[in-house]
């Protein structure tokens, strides 16, 4: 297969595994397919996918990292802390690995704030502090640390939180989108079949003096 536009990347993206049991207090819903997509093909236009080594956090089960093997990312470290959307995740490596020639993956079952490893980006779509307050500023805490480019997405109200930390951790943000994320009822306490959240995925860049 080749992926020859960000609609065919969409495709292909969509035919993935997603979450089987999403938990509720992991905040767990899938990035949209259509998300991924242009998320992945922006970077790939600023050269910033074939070749890299890149760290997918909360990945869940696989859909930016997977995309980012796809379009020629060398290696992808998939990271997230519960162990049964891990399987999922990997199943998913698995069965691309046998079709397609992809680069490497290393598989991470833990919390974000033990990750160490240098990457050239991280990419991730992180719990959004609903459930567990605060929970989105640690994985961003933990990017800073580990990649000189940070590519994230939170919710848009929050957006005053994401500029203030970037600018504490001496990042910029180079470019910014703006998403309507469509979550399907998955919880009991969800009343439509689908609600849209607003939400933003900002790339950030180290300042080097």
């Amino acid at each position: 297969m080749s992926i020859r536009s960000m609609k065919d990347l969409g495709v292909f993206l969509s035919r993935l595994k997603s979450f089987e049991n999403p938990s509720w207090e992991l905040e767990q819903y899938a990035t949209p397919s259509h998300i991924a997509a242009e998320w992945i093909w922006s970077m790939a236009l600023k050269g910033e996918v074939a070749g890299k080594i890149i760290l997918d956090a909360a990945c869940g089960p696989g859909i930016l990292g997977i995309g980012l093997l796809m379009m020629g990312a060398r290696k992808i470290y998939f990271l997230d802390k519960d162990e049964k959307v891990m399987q999922t995740c990997i199943s998913n490596y698995n069965t691309i690995k046998e079709e397609y020639e992809v680069g490497e993956a290393e598989f991470i079952t833990h919390d974000i704030g033990l990750f160490d490893e240098e990457v050239d980006l991280v990419v991730e779509n992180p719990p959004f502090g609903t459930n567990n307050e605060h929970l989105d500023k640690k994985f961003l805490e933990t990017a800073f640390t580990v990649a000189p480019i940070v590519y994230t997405m939170h919710k848009y109200s929050t957006r005053q939180f994401v500029e203030a930390i970037c600018r504490d951790h001496e990042f910029t943000i180079t470019d910014h989108w703006r998403f309507d994320f469509p979550i399907k009822a998955q919880f009991e306490h969800h009343k439509k079949p689908v609600v849209d959240i607003d939400v933003g995925l900002w790339r950030m860049e180290k300042k080097f003096s």
